[in-house]
């Protein structure tokens, strides 16, 4: 290691920075002249394989899904030494934050009983649905994401963007995801209590299509963790902060439907991608 300190910084003078950490100029030298060894070769190699799969994962990605990532592409690595190489590199991946709710609970308008019960898994699409409304800032002010997940792949089956936190933000976000996914009776769809899952006009288009609906007790934030931690992950990996409506818009929609949904490494289903769980799962219930 000293070696190697001295070859980066040779141009301060071999002769100096050898006196300086106790080491010989002869053994520096032998040192240069020595080859690589097949560990130090196989370092090299695989520090561009890390540094490709940080990449493809937009600089979020940590050790871990990096590690998966290359095990998806058949390379063999331990998780230890993708610590190590991306800590030589300098990579590191999001971390993940907490962020303030959006909930508008006081209201006279009915609520829905806790029909979830912090039962986050589903055995197939379209029968456990989860929505929440997170806020985002621009200089000229702020803007309001209304998102739905399915719980089952984690995909995100509807979405919407408004400078207004009201009720046709959360049906134009629900009146994506019955377009993309025409579910059928008996799905279940949990949110908040805010004013704008509790409308009228959002229960009626609920009860039109057959759907239950779930609510959190007040003030608890746990019954809707799996949305929650969408929020956050939205918020850490992309950020929240945009240039304008409309920068919020294009950046949203490449994080969403190009990289959440296709491509991005999600832990609760074994480091796949909700699309490819989706693909995967269909595959296996038509065999």
């Amino acid at each position: 290691m000293k070696f190697a300190f001295v070859a980066e910084k040779a141009e301060l003078g071999v002769r100096r920075l050898c006196r300086a950490l106790g080491v010989s100029r002869s053994g520096f030298y032998a040192w240069r002249r020595r080859p690589q060894s097949t560990h130090d070769v196989e370092d090299e190699r695989l520090k561009v394989l890390v540094r490709e799969a940080h990449e493809r994962g937009r600089t979020y990605y940590g050790s871990p899904r990096v590690h998966r990532a290359l095990a998806k592409q058949g390379v063999r690595v331990s998780r230890k030494r993708v610590v190590r190489l991306m800590q030589e590199e300098g990579l590191v991946g999001r971390a993940r934050r907490r962020f303030k709710h959006t909930t508008d609970s006081n209201h006279p308008l009915p609520t829905a009983a806790n029909l979830l019960d912090r039962d986050f898994a589903a055995e197939a699409p379209n029968q456990r649905w989860v929505g929440d409304t997170t806020e985002l800032v621009t200089p000229s002010g702020k803007l309001y994401l209304a998102v739905i997940l399915d719980l089952f792949s984690r995909f995100v089956v509807g979405w919407a963007l408004s400078a207004v936190n009201d009720r046709h933000l959360t049906l134009k976000a629900l009146d994506m995801a019955l377009r993309r996914r025409c579910p059928g009776a008996g799905l279940l769809h949990h949110s908040d209590r805010g004013s704008t899952y509790a409308s009228e006009d959002y229960q009626d288009v609920l009860a039109a299509r057959g759907i239950t609906c779930s609510m959190s007790r007040r003030g608890n934030c746990l019954d809707n963790a799996a949305m929650e931690s969408w929020n956050s992950t939205l918020k850490s990996e992309l950020g929240e902060r945009f240039a304008d409506p409309a920068d919020a818009k294009a950046k949203l929609f490449d994080y969403i439907e190009v990289f959440y949904n296709q491509r991005r490494l999600h832990s609760s289903l074994g480091y796949t991608a909700p699309a490819e769980f989706e693909r995967t799962a269909a595959l296996r219930s038509a065999a």
